[in-house]
């Protein structure tokens, strides 16, 4: 057994979902490059090929500070949904922690979303002030109208998998602009809101200040936001692989545009980081560090 199910149960679940997914994946393939056939799609695709040059001149490449924010992004991420979720699921914690300078007694699992969360949003500010102070910020922020035009373009591209001609050590695509403009200025802000409204820090007696910002609102849209990164990140991953994985994986891990295996063993070496700290993330390695801070009970 394998929680609910058998091993046989979960074989037909995986055979059922994975061929219906590969069905529907089809149909959606043949609909698309249908559709490119239609009076005016062509020329449609000829007018707005998927990306546009912007108005303001960026240098190629990526600097050391954007990928190593790139990576420590995606590392605080994944234990920040592994400690969500933990947090979402306990039912009796196995661990309680309380500040040594006084405060709310929490959970050993809701310390460490919370810390991670900080450490989050401090890798994010560095990012974005040195997205701004280098220029670099017209990389992920559209600077023409034809953004748009162009995202419906690449995405029909990807769609029919005849991949949009581009060159990410240049210039993002404008599906991908839009998607990291959302990522970083709309999903992001809004994952940090709503934290911070269920957070341990949040007054508990402002009246109306909880009136006019409820905890179920906050509860609401918190989780659908960790989705959403989940869902990018997944469809984020494929299309790196997809596309060219030598070249992208080169881009942002060996900082070269050069087609080499070096990007590849820098991203394997930050996974194999990643998923040691994720399985790393249990009351007994947790507690010693938690004791430098505060106070661990059982109860």
């Amino acid at each position: 057994m394998l929680g609910s199910r058998s091993l046989s149960q979960w074989a037909k679940l995986v055979a059922l979902w994975g061929g219906g997914a590969i069905l529907a994946a089809g149909i959606i393939v043949l609909a698309a490059r249908g559709l490119t056939t239609l009076p005016g799609v062509p020329e449609f695709l000829d007018r707005y090929p998927g990306e546009y040059h912007p108005r303001v001149e960026t240098e190629d490449g990526f600097p050391a500070w954007a990928r190593w924010t790139h990576f420590l992004n995606f590392f605080f991420m994944t234990l920040i949904v592994r400690s969500g979720l933990a947090v979402r699921h306990q039912q009796k914690p196995p661990a309680f922690y309380t500040p040594k300078r006084g405060g709310k007694k929490v959970s050993i699992y809701l310390w460490l979303h919370t810390s991670l969360d900080v450490l989050w949003i401090l890798n994010g500010v560095v990012f974005i002030t040195l997205l701004f102070v280098t220029g670099h910020w017209a990389r992920i922020v559209p600077t023409s109208w034809d953004v748009f035009p162009n995202a419906l373009s690449a995405g029909l591209q990807y769609l029919t998998l005849e991949w949009p001609v581009e060159d990410g050590w240049v210039n993002y695509n404008s599906l991908q602009q839009l998607m990291y403009f959302t990522i970083v200025f709309i999903a992001a802000p809004l994952a940090i809101l709503t934290g911070i409204r269920m957070s341990e820090w949040w007054p508990e007696h402002a009246e109306k200040l909880n009136r006019f910002y409820p905890a179920p609102v906050a509860r609401a849209i918190h989780y659908p936001t960790m989705l959403f990164f989940v869902l990018f990140v997944i469809i984020h991953v494929f299309l790196v692989f997809t596309t060219g994985a030598l070249k992208n994986l080169g881009h942002m891990y060996a900082g070269t545009p050069d087609i080499s295996w070096t990007g590849f063993w820098w991203f394997a070496a930050g996974l194999a980081i990643t998923i040691a700290a994720t399985a790393a993330t249990r009351p007994l390695i947790l507690a010693p560090i938690a004791s430098t801070t505060g106070n661990i009970t059982n109860r």
